[in-house]
């Protein structure tokens, strides 16, 4: 969503001496593939792990519904003929749910392997993002009047596809576009396919900042979320109902060992080089390999 800070190095890796699977970035609300802090990421990611990294543009983060945002990414990926052997994933915050929406309901999509989210708001957020200008400001105001879950908002304001009001389940469930799909919370329609998709996965790493104000709450960068009903009481995603009857097959994946859930200091998208080096660049080599190192 903001805060992306980058730390240059003064070494790098330049590359590999076996074959990496590319990765494509998703950036956040706010963001674009141009901003500068993303752009460096993708390029460091890409230096330092020897694999080609692609930030995928998918439309104005505020205003184009994330559903309309998962449409073009998916088409993207399918044009990128370099993915077609398999790709990994990063997703800055709200990037991180288009990234998951891409792995569930993208059809005849390349293979996921690994899938690495940064702050991202997978059980939803319970309040508004900060606004980033007055415009935003104002239209946030306006929204609010208008109700989160009315179609106007659906259609027109991208972080309304993920707003999860701990207090209005029904509403959100009957009025929200975007997140109950993606988490298979429909009672009577629960999709293998979404489930197996993302079961598929041979690592997912869940990054978590520990005083991140922007998502509330933070825990949902790891799957955990408000009690229903209250804004006060945090389930860990252990005691969610998504994961106890593995709606979207976390459970497996985390029984499985392969989740990671990491939690690290700093701001929302606070990023060092050692949270990248440590907790992103491993998952996307393919293989240890040998590199060189220069200096610039």
């Amino acid at each position: 969503m903001a805060n992306l800070i980058i730390l240059t190095l003064p070494l790098f890796w330049a590359f590999t001496s076996s074959y990496s699977l590319p990765f494509v970035v998703f950036h956040g609300v706010t963001h674009k593939c141009t901003t500068s802090g993303v752009d460096n990421f993708t390029n460091l990611l890409s230096n330092w792990s020897g694999s080609q990294g692609y930030c995928i543009e998918t439309g104005d983060s505020w205003f184009v519904p994330v559903t309309k945002q998962t449409e073009i990414a998916c088409e993207q990926v399918k044009n990128i003929s370099e993915l077609i052997k398999g790709y990994n994933i990063v997703g800055l915050s709200q990037g991180s749910i288009i990234g998951r929406a891409i792995i569930e309901f993208c059809e005849g999509a390349p293979q996921v392997n690994n899938f690495v989210s940064l702050g991202g708001p997978h059980t939803g957020i319970g309040s508004f993002p900060f606004c980033s200008s007055q415009r935003i400001c104002n239209l946030v105001n306006y929204i609010i009047k208008l109700g989160v879950y009315s179609k106007y908002v659906q259609e027109n304001f991208a972080p309304a596809g993920y707003i999860k009001d701990p207090t209005a389940i029904n509403q959100y469930m009957k009025g929200c576009k975007f997140l109950p799909r993606l988490n298979n919370e429909y009672k009577d329609h629960k999709d293998a396919v979404y489930k197996k998709r993302f079961a598929s996965l041979q690592n997912l790493v869940l990054i978590m900042f520990e005083d991140d104000e922007v998502l509330i709450p933070k825990e949902t960068s790891w799957f955990g979320y408000f009690s229903n009903g209250s804004r006060e009481k945090v389930l860990a995603a252990q005691e969610t109902t998504l994961y106890k009857e593995d709606w979207i097959g976390l459970r497996s994946l985390d029984e499985a060992g392969r989740v990671q859930f990491i939690n690290v200091s700093g701001r929302h998208l606070e990023l060092s080089e050692t949270i990248m080096m440590q907790y992103i660049v491993p998952y996307l080599k393919r293989s240890a390999s040998r590199y060189q190192q220069l200096s610039i």
